[in-house]
């Protein structure tokens, strides 16, 4: 890993008012972006609403990914899905509270060590720990 800090750049520019939002960075896709339905969008695009989401489930994995493997866990599947609530708290929009349901499926003698993985996957997330918004872990162990 390189050393600390690290910095990230995303950038887009918009021709005019209807023009269409495309966020680009060095070396990845670029991804088309809109309003979500709820503040009067089209639906089919990601949204700033979406990416957070979708990064705070992609932090959890990948993290989650690296903790089992040091700590040698074996596990067949994981299941993530990252539900945010918006809501409008002293006259400002924010994401209020953030619920990280996971389903992992590990083989027998591996499910008393599971639970604690998941949690240090979720406590070590850096997404969820730079939001003020209430993070909570779901996680539910089966054996497969």
């Amino acid at each position: 890993m390189q050393q600390f800090p690290h910095h990230y750049e995303v950038a887009t520019r918009v021709d005019g008012p209807t023009g269409d939002v495309v966020i680009e960075a060095a070396g990845l896709p670029r991804l088309e972006t809109a309003p979500p339905v709820e503040f009067d969008g089209p639906g089919d695009r990601w949204s700033p609403e979406t990416l957070l989401m979708a990064a705070v489930c992609d932090c959890f994995v990948l993290g989650f990914k690296a903790i089992a493997t040091a700590s040698k866990l074996n596990w067949s599947s994981l299941d993530v899905r990252v539900t945010g609530t918006l809501d409008r708290t002293d006259r400002k929009m924010l994401f209020t509270h953030v619920l990280v349901a996971a389903d992992l499926t590990v083989p027998a003698g591996q499910e008393s060590r599971a639970p604690r993985i998941l949690e240090k996957a979720e406590e070590a997330c850096l997404i969820t720990n730079s939001l003020s918004a209430e993070v909570e872990l779901e996680s539910n162990v089966v054996v497969g």
